[in-house]
Formats: C-alpha cells, sequence, structure tokens
C-alpha cells in the first residue's frame, strides 16, 4: 500500500476521523483528527511511504522508541503508535499551533525569554540522556495554550554516545555547518537553538556564513541585554568547540543572563512610563492652553 496516498477530510482512519491536514514534510504528514473513543482531538503523524519500506518506518519506529523515553513537560509525549488499515500512525495530543506560525506576528521580549526558557530545558534533559535532537527548528516547536511549549519531532535525533553516520540529516538553514556535513552533536542542537532564538528575537535568520554582526543586530541590540547578546554569539560560533558545551551549559547561562535581562525590562518599562507621564503632561499642557 502506498502510503503517499492523502487522507481526505471526514475519512476514518480506526476509531479516528479525519477532519483536515495540518502539514506535511519531507517523512510524514500530520492530520488532526477526532478519537471517537475518548470523545477529543489528537494530532495524527503518518509516513508518506510505502508501508513495505522498512528502512524509513524505522525512522519512526525509533522517533517513538525515543520520545517515550523523554519524560519531560516540555517535550511532546507520544499517545499511541501503531499500524492502523496498513499505516504506521503516531498520536500526539493536539497542539494550539506551532512556533512557526506563532512567528508570523511579533513576539514581545518577555514571551521570548519565556519560550526560550521552556525549550532550553527540554532540550536539557535531552542531551543529560545523551539523545541528541538534530531539527530544532519553528515547525518542531509546538504551543499550547499560548504560553506552554513542547518541543517534538525526534524522528531523526541520534544518541550522543553512537557513532554517527554522515548523512546531513536535519533541515538546510537551522542546522549547524558541521552536522551538514554529517558530524551532529550537542554543540550542533546548541547552534540550532541558538539560530531559533535569534529569530525569535529580531524576526531575522541568520545564514551562513553566519559573520557577527548578523543581520538585525541592531534591533537584537535595542531589545535585549549585553548579557542575552554574549549568549547568542557564543552559541552561534561556527567553530564547534567554541560554543556552548551541551544544552545544560547554555540553559545556565541563559538563567544567569534572564537576570540581568529583567533589569534591563524594568529600566525599559520605568522609561516608557516616564515617556508617557510626561506625553499627558503636555498634552494636558496644550488642553489648557487653548481653553484660556
Amino acid at each position: 500500500m502506498n502510503q503517499r496516498t492523502r487522507l481526505r477530510s471526514r475519512q476514518r482512519l480506526g476509531k479516528y476521523r479525519i477532519e483536515k491536514r495540518l502539514a506535511e514534510g519531507g517523512f510524514a504528514e500530520v492530520y488532526q483528527a477526532y478519537d471517537s473513543i475518548e470523545g477529543i482531538r489528537v494530532a495524527l503523524k503518518i509516513p508518506s511511504i510505502s508501508a513495505s519500506d522498512k528502512a524509513s518506518l524505522e525512522t519512526f519506529r525509533r522517533e517513538v522508541r525515543l520520545t517515550v523515553k523523554l519524560d519531560h513537560p516540555h517535550i511532546l509525549s507520544i499517545k499511541d503508535a501503531s499500524f492502523i488499515e496498513g499505516r504506521f500512525v503516531i498520536v500526539y495530543p493536539l497542539a494550539k499551533r506551532s512556533l512557526s506560525e506563532r512567528l508570523q506576528s511579533r513576539m514581545s521580549v518577555e514571551t521570548v525569554m519565556d519560550f526560550a526558557g521552556q525549550m532550553l530545558e527540554a532540550l536539557a534533559y535531552a542531551h543529560a540522556r545523551g539523545i541528541l535532537h538534530c531539527d530544532i527548528k519553528p515547525d518542531n516547536v509546538l504551543i499550547f495554550d499560548d504560553r506552554h511549549l513542547r518541543l517534538t519531532d525526534f524522528g531523526i535525533a541520534r544518541v550522543a554516545r553512537r557513532t554517527v553516520k554522515a548523512s546531513g540529516s536535519g533541515t538546510l538553514g537551522a542546522m549547524a555547518p558541521e552536522q551538514a556535513m554529517g558530524k551532529p552533536s550537542q554543540r550542533s542542537d546548541v547552534f540550532a537553538m541558538g539560530l531559533l532564538l535569534y529569530r525569535m528575537f529580531t524576526g531575522k535568520s541568520p545564514e551562513w556564513p553566519f559573520h557577527w554582526p548578523l543581520p538585525g543586530h541592531e534591533k537584537l541590540a535595542a531589545r535585549v541585554s549585553p548579557s542575552i547578546i554574549q549568549l547568542l554569539r557564543k552559541s552561534l560560533e561556527v567553530e564547534p568547540r567554541r560554543r556552548f558545551r551541551d544544552a545544560t551549559e547554555m540553559l545556565e547561562a541563559f538563567r544567569s543572563a534572564a537576570a540581568e535581562m529583567e533589569e534591563h525590562l524594568d529600566k525599559q518599562r520605568r522609561r516608557r512610563a516616564r515617556a508617557k507621564k510626561t506625553r499627558r503632561k503636555k498634552a494636558k499642557t496644550r488642553s489648557e492652553r487653548r481653553s484660556r
């Protein structure tokens, strides 16, 4: 059976009724579906491959095995994984939207800091267990209830203690240079996280050769504290050994920088409050003059 055949709205797949297609990637399609037994909506991830393609199906079995090991509030859990009517189906909780969709509108610095902390906690948890993500990007970060994030799609993750074959797996434009050459490591995930955070702060996506200052640096400098800029610069070093060792080290640096960032934001709030007060005072003065 060729699994590239798309499912239609209202089509049934076991206990699930398909409602709409949410996304399509190089390896799979994701659908919103209604679970007629539990009475809830879920996300179904279905490989866009033939069921006889054992090598590709193993990618998804690996995703299941890795994700089951990762029990963390900011990593998307799997509700079920099985063959249904000849299709390999992975069932996830349904998110409100992806970070990619959220990035279509401006994000406040406070929101970026909140999201960054959640993502780094999730990645640090995985790294502490010897697991790489290898594909950190907005599409692989899901948002629940507006403020709660979960990292997803460990389908091409690697166990760090094993020898990594030169596959170059990942998403071009969202990976470290050495990962593009098939040599991913925890430092590669650090680089990808740095790229994502830079985009969240500035709305710009840095590109090779990643020479500092990067596009949008002026906006970055105006929005964040020097310690956050230093964190981003270190995570985006082209030479892996100059980056944070892993997400745990990056998270520690982020938490230290967050304290300085809060002081920076407080100063900005006070400055805006004073400016607002001055504008109101001037407006009142003009109004009084006109009324005389």
